[in-house]
């Protein structure tokens, strides 16, 4: 089972869950954090972010830079794993479950940070995935996903939980 780690500082303007123009800022400070916390076996600069899919949150993930300056530079890609060649990290659309579960199978153990918008339960086996409530944008955290990626997640990523820095 995913640890559940709420994402206190990211909330949005208002209440309605489908309004991405409310969202969209929380999901981006959400994104950023979760990458600057992700580190890869060799550094990237930039950090490739693609997203796999039509997205209704990420129209705010263009021009992300990290605290260390390098940027994270968003590319669309298809919804299968071949298009997501070169990618550092995957940002899962609206995807159905089984399109998620074919592309973060295929990522598996490849090094690839995975997070997904339409999988509030963590069925597809991201590593992070989203979720939306009354005015703000949590996350769940899938141990077991993170374990099998090759990546190192800081344990600090806790810390966004009570809104710590």
């Amino acid at each position: 089972d995913p640890m559940i780690v709420p994402f206190a500082a990211a909330a949005a303007t208002a209440a309605n869950t489908t309004d991405s123009a409310a969202f969209s800022p929380a999901v981006a400070r959400v994104v950023q954090s979760l990458v600057e916390y992700t580190r890869w076996p060799t550094p990237r600069s930039p950090v490739r972010l693609c997203l796999a899919g039509p997205a209704q949150f990420a129209d705010r993930l263009d021009g992300l830079r990290l605290a260390d300056g390098r940027a994270i530079e968003r590319r669309q890609a298809a919804a299968n794993p071949a298009s997501l060649t070169g990618c550092d990290a995957v940002y899962l659309g609206q995807l159905s479950l089984a399109q998620q579960r074919e592309v973060t199978a295929a990522l598996r153990g490849r090094g690839v940070l995975t997070i997904a918008e339409a999988d509030p339960d963590c069925r597809s086996q991201a590593m992070f995935c989203l979720s939306f409530a009354a005015r703000a944008v949590s996350f769940r955290l899938n141990v077991g996903a993170v374990s099998r990626s090759g990546l190192r997640v800081d344990p600090r990523v806790l810390r966004l939980a009570a809104g710590q820095r």
